[in-house]
């Protein structure tokens, strides 16, 4: 669950990052995209590492 809540945030974080840069769409989704792969592999690190311990 929290992968899946982490990529989200990743999501909207990427968006309005770059509509605070007046990007277009186009750009909007590509960022969003990355950042939510991102966010994913941040919580997917995180619940390797809270199981781990």
């Amino acid at each position: 669950m929290l992968p899946l809540i982490t990529a989200a945030a990743g999501a909207i974080a990427g968006a309005l990052y770059v509509r605070r840069k007046n990007g277009n769409g186009f750009d909007m989704a590509q960022y969003a995209a990355v950042w939510a792969v991102i966010g994913g592999l941040l919580g997917l690190l995180a619940i390797v590492l809270l199981t781990r311990v």
